[in-house]
């Protein structure tokens, strides 16, 4: 049986071509694994908290503020000052070596919220220079201290926090 030279050519192509028509799946292993790197990456970021600020705006006025304690941390390079804006400084909390005495501004912030229970905001206060590890750390001390007697239980104190420029 004769075939054409049509149906020869045919047959010779299908012959060579046999067996390349698989998917390659190479490429698509090689965007699988960018993939996952990129998903585990990711997925550590998603763990950060986040705390809101109340910062002064540049056109806004400060509003008229009741009569009590309007609550002051001044981190200073050399020390911490608790200070009313009305009457002035309260309490300076020097360094030692270079550290700051969050254990004494803590157990001096717990005193004034005894005496305020019902204040709830404070504004924290920073020359320049000032690293942000430290604003942290105060931050933390001014809006929440530990429960004498629990390990992980904690009361708060100043939970409204904003920041600003200390005064020079």
């Amino acid at each position: 049986m004769s075939q054409s030279k049509v149906a020869r050519r045919v047959s010779r192509n299908h012959a060579r071509y046999r067996g390349r028509h698989e998917i390659n799946v190479v490429p698509m292993i090689d965007m699988m694994i960018i993939l996952v790197f990129f998903l585990i990456f990711t997925a550590v970021f998603t763990k950060t908290n986040i705390l809101e600020l109340n910062l002064p705006g540049a056109d806004t006025a400060v509003p008229d503020l009741p009569e009590g304690l309007n609550l002051e941390v001044i981190i200073r390079a050399d020390k911490i000052e608790v200070a009313d804006r009305g009457t002035g400084l309260l309490k300076s909390l020097p360094s030692q070596q270079g550290t700051y005495d969050l254990k004494g501004l803590q157990d001096y912030l717990a005193l004034v919220k005894t005496k305020y229970s019902e204040k709830t905001d404070a504004t924290i206060l920073l020359e320049q220079d000032i690293a942000y590890d430290t604003l942290v750390k105060v931050m933390d001390t001014v809006r929440v201290f530990p429960v004498p007697g629990s390990k992980w239980d904690v009361a708060e104190l100043f939970p409204d926090v904003s920041v600003g420029d200390a005064p020079t």
